[in-house]
């Protein structure tokens, strides 16, 4: 496992140490000066200042191989001070780049809520939260760094169990050391610990489970330890901080990575967007994991494990045609599970192993799954 250097075991990294985050932060800071140094230009120049910016829509999606996920096109727009319908959205960009240069000289962080809000104090005209998120997500294209890297995240929801020792590299708890399976409801994966560095790593693999019951069951039947795997809770469609930390545990750790969701269409796109990546986020790259393996559960596994199921809603009808036309699920295990979906018109939710007992999910299934997929 990777040591760091300079961080004795067990003890505490000395002032002058150095982490990947400070190299990301010198990124986005020399980014964001080179984006305004540009406009600046413009105007000694006599010049109406102009920013191409990506365009963000499902036309300019493509495969992007080299990278594994679907990334944006070529298309570009332009925004610039000589068209009156650009000025307000482009003093938006302007404020939510001065901001992020601030939160990364100050050490300081920010949710997007308060992002929002620290604007509207500051008298930036933002009709609603939506639309300063959008703009956030303009600088995001602009700079091609994704918010975090600007100290900017969402609300925590996601956490982390198991066999990792981190350190944490954020001022006033830089160089500390966290044992992440110290807390039996798993430590938050917010800001400080997706730029936390690994101290020690005592896992193999990695479980990502969509449903917090199901992710406390695995913690309670010591899944962790008889699996030695990290287990990581995503509360539903995993948040893009969450998704940059199984990316690193994979990449930096070398852990496979299997992924647990509902057995139904939403389910299926939750495993999706972890792998392949999502079009809301085709302006980022590198947050997907293109190795992970969707693990079920299944349609199928509802017929093979007889298992509890409920009828597909109008709802769940929708997002499976959608599946369909979706290229991402041309190939198998999504499109034979997609088809069987259409067949049985039935879904269930991973709670439903429960039927033969608590401990099943665990020490029936698990293992089972775990065989099969290694066989491919």
């Amino acid at each position: 496992m990777p040591r760091k250097k300079g961080v004795a075991p067990g003890g505490e990294a000395g002032r002058t140490q150095h982490y990947r985050s400070d190299e990301i932060k010198k990124i986005v800071l020399s980014k964001l000066k080179k984006a305004g140094e540009e406009i600046v230009k413009a105007f000694n120049s006599g010049e109406w200042p102009t920013l191409y910016l990506p365009v963000r829509s499902t036309k300019n999606i493509v495969y992007d191989p080299s990278l594994r996920q679907y990334v944006l096109g070529p298309k570009r727009a332009e925004r610039t001070v000589g068209n009156i319908r650009h000025l307000r959205p482009f003093a938006q960009l302007v404020w939510v780049s001065k901001f992020a240069k601030q939160l990364l000289t100050t050490g300081k962080t920010s949710t997007l809520r308060d992002t929002y809000y620290v604007a509207i104090g500051e008298g930036i005209d933002f009709e609603s939260q939506d639309e300063s998120d959008e703009v956030i997500m303009e600088v995001e294209s602009l700079i091609n760094q994704p918010r975090e890297d600007m100290n900017i995240f969402p609300e925590e929801r996601a956490s982390i169990y198991g066999d990792l020792v981190i350190e944490y590299t954020i001022p006033g708890f830089r160089g500390q050391r966290i044992d992440l399976s110290a807390h039996p409801d798993g430590y938050a994966i917010g800001p400080a610990l997706t730029t936390a560095e690994f101290a020690r790593c005592g896992a193999e693999q990695v479980f990502v489970i969509e449903k917090g019951a199901v992710f406390s069951r695995f913690v309670e039947e010591r899944a962790d330890k008889k699996f030695k795997a990290l287990l990581i809770h995503t509360a539903g469609q995993s948040p893009r901080n969450c998704r940059k930390l199984i990316r690193r545990l994979r990449e930096e750790l070398n852990l496979p990575v299997y992924i647990f969701t509902d057995a139904d269409p939403y389910g299926v796109h939750i495993a999706s967007v972890l792998i392949h990546g999502s079009a809301l986020s085709a302006h980022i790259k590198e947050i997907n994991v293109p190795d992970a393996v969707w693990s079920g559960v299944y349609a199928t596994d509802i017929t093979k494990y007889k298992l509890p199921a409920m009828r597909l809603t109008e709802q769940d009808f929708k997002r499976l045609k959608e599946l369909e036309q979706d290229p991402r699920y041309t190939v198998d295990p999504w499109r034979r599970e997609v088809q069987y979906f259409g067949k049985i018109k039935r879904k269930a939710e991973l709670e439903a192993f429960s039927r033969y007992g608590l401990e099943f999910i665990v020490k029936d299934f698990l293992p089972e799954r775990l065989a099969e997929l290694q066989k491919r």
